[in-house]
């Protein structure tokens, strides 16, 4: 018997650590620790289109697909380049919210539906505010990008968004 629970503990050890870390990078989101690790790491692109789907803007993004990395999201980060990005996946399409804690800088929140349509456009969020920012209507993905992208690119509510892995 006791062989057999070392062996299932053994067992659960192996496949714990061949498991795939998110970016292979754990932050401690509560008091900031090894925040200084998060570097921007490109897994894809971003095409923003016209009501005619004609390209307007394209940026390059890091994708958060899983729980935690929907969480972390742009936490932490000091900078961003302008022509880079967040973007994040759900597995269901429905009403989303957002916050700013431990976010320093700026950011345009966009939430986007299943017809990959922006529906919300939140514009310069406040960095550190913990003040709800609704998606207003279900959506399934959000990219976030620097405060100010949205008008510097005549991105507006309606148009659509596409994106490819790298």
């Amino acid at each position: 018997m006791k062989l057999k629970i070392f062996l299932i503990l053994i067992a659960a050890v192996i496949i714990n650590s061949c498991q795939k870390q998110p970016d292979d990078i754990k932050v401690d989101t509560v008091n900031n620790k090894d925040a200084s690790k998060i570097q921007f790491k490109k897994q894809g692109e971003v095409y923003f289109q016209d009501s005619a789907k004609k390209l307007l803007k394209k940026i390059d993004v890091e994708i958060a697909e899983t729980e935690e990395t929907r969480h972390l999201g742009l936490m932490f980060r000091e900078n961003m380049q302008e022509d880079q990005g967040m973007l994040f996946l759900f597995p269901n399409e429905e009403y989303q919210s957002f916050y700013m804690k431990n976010t320093l800088i700026p950011l345009d929140i966009m939430f986007i539906n299943s017809k990959k349509q922006i529906v919300k456009i939140h514009r310069n969020a406040v960095p550190y505010s913990e003040k709800s920012l609704p998606s207003m209507n279900p959506s399934i993905y959000v990219v976030e990008v620097n405060g100010g992208f949205s008008d510097r690119n005549n991105i507006k509510e309606g148009m659509f968004v596409d994106w490819r892995r790298n």
